[in-house]
């Protein structure tokens, strides 16, 4: 390895640090989502890893093809700026449908009182909450079964900005095993780090006691990953 590779593949684990610990839309989707739906840490940890592969996957796959057609780096951060927008309006939509379907949810699950008289003249009440008793398994199943699926095309539309015209195209000027390389430890030092900070915090998050606040809990999920597709799209995060 010469001194230039060298270089770019100490500026690629950096960048992958760096780039991931700065972008909250890298670890939060995970993290609140893992609480308000009660992953284990395992699922969570799973889901994170595949969303990463297919975020960092995407790119080198975009970078390679870009590489191999002589495709000029500025027609590729082009395609690449549009891919961010698109994941971020997605990332926003996401989170604006999850929150208002976590509300709607809270309220129908808010808890309240029913009296009941008794023949002798005596009578109680007891407090009740109607989706523990009415909801379905299946629709259940369905919705914890495509909440991943939805995280997981986000990401992949989601671009690495500085992958391709920092570290593919000039290591590309040594050899395809140096692009290659270059890639590789980005990818593994950012799927490392997302999966690192997800499992701190999801850790975390778990011994937070909601109180009362619980039943809003998919509500919050869904706020924080509509603010994370905000700080993407409108302050470039």
């Amino acid at each position: 390895m010469n001194n230039e590779l060298a270089i770019l593949s100490a500026t690629a684990a950096s960048l992958g640090l760096v780039h991931t610990v700065l972008g909250p839309d890298h670890y939060l989707p995970f993290t609140v989502m893992a609480r308000a739906r009660g992953w284990k840490l395992a699922k969570t940890m799973w889901i994170t890893f595949l969303c990463g592969l297919g975020h960092i996957g995407s790119s080198v796959l975009l970078g390679l093809a870009g590489a191999a057609l002589g495709t000029a780096v500025g027609r590729l951060e082009a395609v690449e700026s549009f891919r961010g927008n698109l994941a971020a309006w997605a990332m926003i939509a996401f989170g604006l449908v999850y929150a208002a379907w976590g509300v709607r949810r809270a309220l129908r699950n808010r808890p309240h009182r029913h009296s009941h008289d008794h023949g002798d003249g005596t009578s109680h009440e007891h407090v009740h909450v109607h989706e523990d008793g009415h909801v379905h398994l299946h629709d259940a199943e369905v919705k914890a079964s495509i909440t991943p699926w939805v995280l997981f095309t986000i990401f992949v539309f989601g671009p690495c900005e500085p992958l391709i015209p920092l570290l593919m195209y000039p290591a590309a000027k040594h050899s395809v095993g140096g692009m290659v390389l270059v890639s590789g430890i980005f990818g593994a030092v950012t799927i490392a780090t997302m999966m690192s900070i997800v499992a701190v915090t999801t850790l975390g998050l778990k011994r937070l006691t909601l109180g009362r606040m619980e039943r809003y809990s998919h509500a919050l999920a869904g706020a924080t990953i509509f603010l994370c597709g905000a700080a993407i799209q409108f302050l470039g995060l």
